[in-house]
């Protein structure tokens, strides 16, 4: 693939040996001597059948996760995917491990066995009296605005959802929203259309909707997200620091020309 996206000059190393001799690339070289590689009618339907069989490989969330990734790199934002976050919520779940700084208090307040599908609480989980105590959030997308100016990164959620039953289950868990919510300042649900109804997903969640399938379809946004304001903790950025944002096509397409424009180490100096 790096070949096919490149100028094609050869890197001389043991894996451009294999594929000269498997046939896939060819070898060509200019007037002037230069060398370049290109891929042969065989390499190019290899490389076809390989990206379908990634495809094929990949489960309906990973691919509708993709899609709607690839929505917000085409907006400009930078999307991390499946990052591991620590997140402050306000209460504590029956089964969930309490941390030994929580007190008393927290505890006395951990939600029934039969909690409800959602709180109905319009209030921010930061500003509740109740002790707060630590949850790790893995949202499926993450993504701020491109922007130099902290104050306009409007970091966001996307929770994708492939099925009803998934979903479902999100919404039981009150805590794993609450996380959601104090990591962003909009969270949205990411769905195929009719898997649900927007009065089923609690108000202060956006929803987008994917019409027709995953592959050719498009995304509808049927409500926006309720906007609160959010600093991002100094945790969240040490974690977005190690983490590699996702890149778009274009971006992937792009790198190798970069590369290219180095000297040829066959070049003659200028």
């Amino acid at each position: 693939m790096q070949i096919w996206r490149s100028a094609g000059w050869p890197c001389k190393d043991g894996l451009e040996i294999d594929l000269l001799a498997a046939g896939l690339i060819s070898l060509h070289i200019a007037a002037d001597g230069c060398e370049t590689l290109r891929l042969t009618d065989e390499g190019i339907r290899a490389l076809a059948q390989a990206r379908q069989r990634s495809v094929r490989a990949l489960s309906l969330h990973d691919r509708l996760g993709q899609k709607f990734a690839a929505q917000l790199l085409a907006a400009g934002r930078i999307v991390w995917a499946e990052l591991s976050l620590r997140a402050v919520i306000d209460t504590v779940p029956v089964g969930d491990v309490v941390p030994p700084a929580a007190t008393a208090e927290a505890a006395a307040n951990a939600a029934p066995a039969m909690a409800p599908l959602w709180a109905d609480d319009d209030l921010a989980p930061a500003s509740h009296a109740a002790a707060n105590v630590w949850r790790m959030a893995r949202p499926d997308l993450f993504s701020v605005r491109n922007t130099s100016v902290s104050t306009y990164l409007q970091p966001m959620v996307h929770e994708v959802k492939a099925s009803r039953a998934d979903l479902l289950s999100d919404l039981r868990h009150d805590a794993k929203r609450q996380a959601y919510q104090w990591l962003c300042e909009e969270c949205y649900y990411v769905f195929p259309a009719g898997i649900a109804e927007p009065d089923e997903i609690p108000e202060h969640f956006g929803i987008w909707v994917l019409h027709g399938s995953v592959e050719d379809g498009r995304f509808e946004l049927l409500r926006p997200a309720r906007h609160n304001r959010c600093t991002l903790p100094f945790a969240v950025w040490m974690a977005l620091c190690k983490a590699t944002p996702l890149r778009s096509e274009e971006d992937k397409a792009q790198a190798p020309l970069v590369d290219a424009t180095e000297p040829h180490p066959g070049a003659s100096p200028p």
